[in-house]
């Protein structure tokens, strides 16, 4: 008889990452929306290992617009902290043969779970890493126009911006993704100076403008195609990836998104390849829904 597969549920209540308020009130609602029972009645066994602790904003103001090497993020001692709290939770509970959902909670929360998703991977193992997201997240304190950590957490995966964000993990500068690794899609919302980074990165970028021509089933196959050797893929999934009429719960809407049938058929799709171990869904805003 096969053994059920164990999930572990993991709410991360974060909301320092940017600027709209209740979107710490994310897990809360994923959960009292049914997530456990609607992922018991797939098969799985689940454990919910509760919230990881996070700071609020009101204890924090004192790190609100910390100047980084003529640059600028919003209470970056606090989301680094966090972010190591995150990686060290998940290390500690998340074993190599199970998998993980990370429910959140602003974006900054995924440079933690991501760098914890690659080392409870396994050794030897290659992660590849899909964002799903309206928005890049590429930029860095230099080039932020808000100064707003959850639009700089893919940079710092790959290793740019202060050390504090990109050695979460205690591994020294080396950055814990590579671009090679990583693939976004659904991008409507690039800031210019973003734009350069995405290009001269390295990463395969899909904005919704493919999705348009391509059609959501040979873009996800053209997705499935490039991670076809890798051992295991992380999702982080932002909610404003998908089109605010049906997705309206989000701090940072913007038109042109994701239809549900889109979106659930990119998921189905990639559900096939069986190589999916972790996922972060975040930005859900209950206040705003």
């Amino acid at each position: 008889m096969q053994q059920q597969q164990v999930i572990r549920v993991f709410g991360i209540p974060m909301d320092l990452g940017q600027s709209r308020r209740g979107v710490d009130m994310g897990p809360s609602a994923m959960r009292y929306a049914g997530l456990q029972e609607k992922l018991s009645s797939l098969g799985y066994v689940i454990h919910d290992e509760g919230n990881i602790a996070t700071a609020e904003a009101e204890q924090s103001l004192a790190h609100y617009g910390t100047e980084v090497i003529e640059g600028v993020a919003h209470f970056l001692p606090e989301v680094a902290q966090i972010c190591r709290g995150i990686y060290q939770r998940i290390l500690a509970c998340l074993q190599t043969d199970e998998r993980g959902i990370f429910i959140g909670g602003d974006h900054s929360m995924s440079i933690g779970t991501v760098a914890a998703a690659i080392n409870t991977a396994g050794q030897g193992k290659r992660v590849g890493l899909l964002w799903i997201d309206a928005h890049a997240d590429m930029n860095t304190p230099q080039t932020s126009p808000s100064g707003n950590i959850h639009g700089m957490s893919l940079a710092a995966l790959l290793g740019y911006g202060p050390d504090s964000l990109t050695q979460i993990s205690g591994a020294g500068r080396a950055p814990r993704v590579k671009p090679e690794d990583v693939v976004l899609i659904g991008l409507r919302d690039v800031d210019l100076e973003e734009r350069k980074m995405v290009k001269s990165s390295g990463v395969r970028a899909y904005t919704m403008h493919h999705i348009d021509v391509m059609g959501i089933s040979a873009l996800a196959d053209e997705i499935i195609r490039h991670f076809a050797t890798y051992d295991y893929l992380h999702i982080s999934l932002d909610l404003d990836s998908c089109d605010p009429t049906f997705a309206p719960g989000v701090g940072t809407p913007v038109r042109g998104g994701l239809s549900y049938r889109e979106a659930h058929l990119l998921m189905e799709m990639l559900a096939t390849t069986q190589k999916i171990r972790t996922v972060d869904v975040v930005e859900l805003n209950p206040i705003l829904d």
